[in-house]
């Protein structure tokens, strides 16, 4: 006993300590993978639209060739 508590107490205290810093450590790491993936569906969005662009400007370029 110290200080007329029983270890098992402190013990007890420190493990509600760990494990509130366990989960914020997870939190943060599961932040940081969803915004990975966000980024990485993002690029996969943006390179679709480049990629309706360019079709849509090679097409009118052989509407105004053609036309000519």
């Amino acid at each position: 006993m110290i200080l007329g508590i029983p270890w098992w107490v402190y013990m007890f205290i420190i493990f509600i300590f760990l494990s509130g810093y366990m989960s914020f450590r997870a939190l943060v790491a599961e932040k940081k993978l969803e915004q990975q993936y966000i980024e990485r569906e993002g690029k996969v969005y943006m390179d679709r639209i480049d990629e309706k662009r360019s079709v849509k400007s090679d097409q009118k370029s052989e509407n105004q060739m053609t036309s000519s």
